[in-house]
């Protein structure tokens, strides 16, 4: 498979600003059925099955957890957190099978109830094309505090 470069940036740019918009129904139409997102603890490469981890969900999980953002009784989201994010330093390589691995360094600025704090960190994520379009096979967030004591987490990072 050849991919697009613009096409995958454009990805990108759209998945970040639809999780700062809070639009979850779309951003989790963005996912495979066997999606798995991860946030790693302590270290960037653990093995999620045997070591703790910030976050560690299949596609059903993952559905769950912006089920219940949306649901209201996410209290540590009330008000929802105001974010915006930079993307840069994107790497693009190809996968095994001919999925793509997307490797980039993120900036998220969350604003909630007059605090702001900086997340700051690298994402890498395996996209597969299906029907012309690409969908999330997995997401990895490596936070660069990750191995810091970490306010509540309850918004996608």
């Amino acid at each position: 498979m050849r991919w697009d470069r613009e096409q995958i940036e454009t990805f990108l740019y759209r998945e970040a600003r639809l999780i700062d918009e809070h639009r979850y129904d779309e951003w989790l139409a963005l996912w495979t059925d066997d999606g798995v997102y991860w946030v790693p603890c302590n270290q960037d490469d653990t093995d999620p099955t045997r070591q703790v981890s910030i976050i560690y969900d299949d596609r059903l999980r993952l559905g769950d957890r912006v089920a219940r953002l949306k649901s209201g009784a996410a209290w540590a989201q009330e008000p929802k957190s105001r974010m915006r994010r930079l993307i840069a330093n994107i790497e693009i390589e190809e996968g095994a099978q001919g999925e793509v691995v997307v490797a980039a360094n993120f900036l998220l600025a969350e604003l909630r109830r007059h605090v702001q704090n900086l997340w700051v960190g690298r994402t890498v994520h395996l996209l597969r094309l299906e029907n012309g379009s690409f969908r999330i096979a997995s997401k990895k967030v490596m936070l660069l505090n990750n191995d810091e004591e970490i306010p509540a987490l309850v918004f996608l990072i």
